[in-house]
């Protein structure tokens, strides 16, 4: 995914002891675990933001030979899999250790073995009950006494993120309305994004602009392929909006595109973009829903049947939108399930 506004870390002093029988308390230090892929990171960071969870360590991890082909297995010598480093700082584990992908879910599971509370964030692909809790996305179809299901990705965007994005974006509320929001993701293993029907989409949208005198704000991600960003770039430069294809072109606007849009249309690649998109209040407008496959098109079918998304169409027209936003669920949940407060 595409670069964030960040709440400020909050400082809070950590717990020395939490007796048993007691609720534990978050003020303890949290670890956030990945594999530093843009996805997994912000999932787990999303998730301790939302659990107040005071001092946070955020650690990038990369697996060696061979415990990364066995990940989340454990082997022999497991406790070095991810270095020196992190094999030092198990012996203070934290209260709770977050952890998002495979690699992960190695990780999390040493921390749950030296004495944290263990959550893992997407199927781990071995039995759930190695964690204390594992929190799947619903279109996984993971079942378990131990498994939270939220409806699509875990993320940050709620109110409070799109004010601040809307401060750090000013610029964005002064262009003409209505303001047309597209998000473009890239090819993936369930969709292929087609050059050709990119260029009609970008051309029915230029229309629609054209038709309504408002702006079209455009933003690629780093997946979208070379020949789509060149096509973005080519949208005629004196239509109102921006146009955003990588860092060339200075600072990601994409979260100031999410607070600033009064209805968005995405290609339908990327979970975390569509939940994201369908965290703010704007209609959302899916490009191509009926070529998106797998697991993937089970989440985007569950957004149709609820009607928080359509399909693209020439007349893009409002709709009553409630946001989705199942971060906050989920951290109760959590809350909840390990006692925590």
């Amino acid at each position: 995914m595409k670069p964030q506004p960040r709440r400020p870390e909050r400082k809070v002093t950590p717990l020395e002891h939490a007796r048993p029988g007691d609720a534990h308390d978050l003020a303890c230090t949290v670890w956030t675990l990945s594999d530093g892929h843009a996805g997994n990171v912000r999932q787990a960071a999303a998730l301790g933001e939302a659990l107040a969870a005071g001092t946070m360590r955020a650690w990038t991890l990369r697996a060696r030979a061979p415990w990364r082909w066995c990940a989340p297995r454990r082997l022999p010598g497991s406790r070095g899999a991810f270095g020196p480093d992190f094999a030092q700082a198990l012996a203070a584990p934290p209260l709770l250790a977050i952890g998002c992908g495979r690699q992960a879910a190695l990780a999390t599971r040493l921390a749950g073995a030296t004495g944290a509370r263990s959550v893992q964030i997407l199927d781990p692909r071995i039995d759930p009950r190695h964690w204390d809790l594992v929190i799947a996305p619903e279109h996984d179809g993971l079942a378990g006494a131990n498994v939270l299901a939220p409806l699509g990705s875990l993320h940050p965007v709620d109110d409070a993120w799109l004010r601040a994005a809307r401060e750090a974006f000013p610029a964005l509320g002064a262009l003409p309305g209505p303001r047309t929001a597209l998000l473009v993701g890239g090819p993936s293993r369930h969709y292929r994004l087609d050059a050709d029907a990119f260029a009609r989409l970008l051309a029915r949208l230029a229309r629609t602009v054209a038709r309504e005198g408002g702006s079209l704000l455009a933003t690629a991600s780093r997946r979208t392929p070379a020949a789509l960003a060149a096509a973005l770039r080519a949208l005629p430069a004196g239509a109102p909006g921006l146009r955003w294809t990588g860092e060339a072109d200075g600072r990601n606007p994409y979260p100031g595109l999410l607070a600033w849009a009064d209805r968005i249309v995405c290609t339908p690649d990327s979970v975390n973009m569509l939940s994201e998109a369908c965290a703010t209040r704007a209609p959302v407008f899916v490009f191509e829903p009926e070529r998106l496959g797998g697991r993937p098109r089970r989440f985007l079918d569950a957004l149709l049947a609820r009607g928080r998304v359509r399909p693209v169409d020439d007349a893009l027209a409002p709709f009553e939108a409630e946001p989705l936003r199942e971060t906050a669920r989920i951290a109760a949940l959590v809350r909840e399930r390990l006692a925590l407060r």
